[in-house]
């Protein structure tokens, strides 16, 4: 059909009827599955799950199994089996960590360990995807391409595409002159698939053939625009820019990877979680993400939309370095950005430090 939806945009609209509440059909060689986000399931989407018989199994990162001392036969990953009580109270306090130090029994937690757990990890990278906690209801069906297709619901194959980076378009860009230079000028780029939006700021002019200086920023809504002592993002933003707005040239990539990758609203139950005594990391892995999401390799993309491949990386993060080089841009050097430590967010930059690698 020419008006057919291909599988990147199957993939985009699947993503946001996660973040509704609608189920999802994936489908395979091995059979296909109905999936319901965990959090946004409502007690009227699992009794309809649950009418179509079957055991709707809870599809949880081995990171979040670790925290609730659940078996992760498959170990990336648990298959839990949902007990014939339970009811979409008691998915959030499985899925969500918030709760854990108030309500920390919720077991024990019978995990499958024969079959294959393919749906169910295509179902995690799914919500992942959808910026939702990495876990997610699944229930196997015969026919999940027919139930899709009465139903309306969106269906993907398996299986999933592997993770590329889309292609990114220009699609504007205009003269913004700005405090730490006059002669700036923002470019903003679309990736194919329907997701985020980045940006480039682009300082004077700066030559293709060379090796300009460049920053790879992740969006930090809380410490770029209210000033939040927690992290150093807003100072090191500034930094960047002043430091290319007195060399007269620069680029900075402003990417819409929020939280290291998981988006603002986990960041918020990590910090949540780092209010209780957890440390940034362990946050992120008691939520069920690892320590970083974030795909770098946008950064290469945009750029080379712009006309670079080689660059000097403003960067205390040698992973960053790492994946710039794999993505086929020349780090010809690390340039340190040290800014914006103070009492607030001392142990948080140590943990970044000693956990992540990050020189500082």
């Amino acid at each position: 059909m020419p008006f057919s939806p291909d599988p990147v945009e199957r993939r985009a609209r699947a993503l946001a009827d996660l973040r509704l509440g609608v189920p999802v059909a994936l489908t395979g060689a091995r059979g296909g599955a109905l999936v319901l986000a965990a959090e946004a399931a409502t007690p009227d989407r699992l009794a309809d799950l649950r009418s179509l018989g079957g055991i709707p199994v809870l599809a949880i990162t081995g990171r979040r199994a670790e925290t609730l001392r659940a078996r992760a036969y498959d170990e990336d990953l648990a298959r839990v089996a949902l007990p014939a009580d339970a009811d979409a109270r008691w998915l959030r306090a499985v899925a969500d960590p918030a709760g854990d130090l108030a309500t920390p029994m919720k077991g024990p937690l019978k995990t499958l360990r024969e079959g294959d757990a393919g749906i169910h990890r295509a179902a995690i990278q799914l919500a992942k995807a959808a910026r939702l906690l990495p876990a997610a209801l699944v229930l196997e069906i015969e026919d999940a391409a027919g139930f899709a297709a009465a139903h309306d619901l969106t269906r993907l194959d398996l299986p999933l595409p592997p993770q590329v980076t889309p292609a990114y378009a220009p699609v504007a860009a205009a003269r913004l002159p700005m405090e730490a230079a006059e002669r700036g000028r923002l470019h903003v780029f679309r990736p194919g698939d329907g997701g985020e939006e980045h940006y480039a700021v682009e300082i004077g002019r700066p030559a293709r053939d060379a090796a300009p200086l460049v920053r790879l920023h992740s969006a930090c809504f809380t410490g770029d625009v209210l000033g939040s002592l927690k992290c150093d993002c807003g100072p090191q933003l500034h930094a960047a820019l002043d430091q290319m707005g007195e060399a007269g040239e620069g680029v900075l990539l402003y990417l819409n990877q929020e939280g290291r990758g998981i988006g603002l609203a986990n960041k918020m139950r990590a910090y949540s979680l780092q209010d209780q005594g957890f440390d940034t990391v362990e946050a992120n892995h008691r939520l069920g993400f690892e320590d970083d999401e974030r795909d770098f390799r946008i950064g290469a993309e945009i750029l080379k939309r712009l006309g670079f491949r080689r660059i000097r990386l403003l960067t205390n993060n040698p992973n960053k370095v790492a994946r710039m080089t794999e993505a086929g841009i020349a780090v010809e050097e690390r340039v340190p950005l040290k800014a914006g430590e103070g009492l607030h967010n001392h142990h948080y930059l140590a943990t970044k430090a000693a956990k992540s690698g990050h020189l500082l």
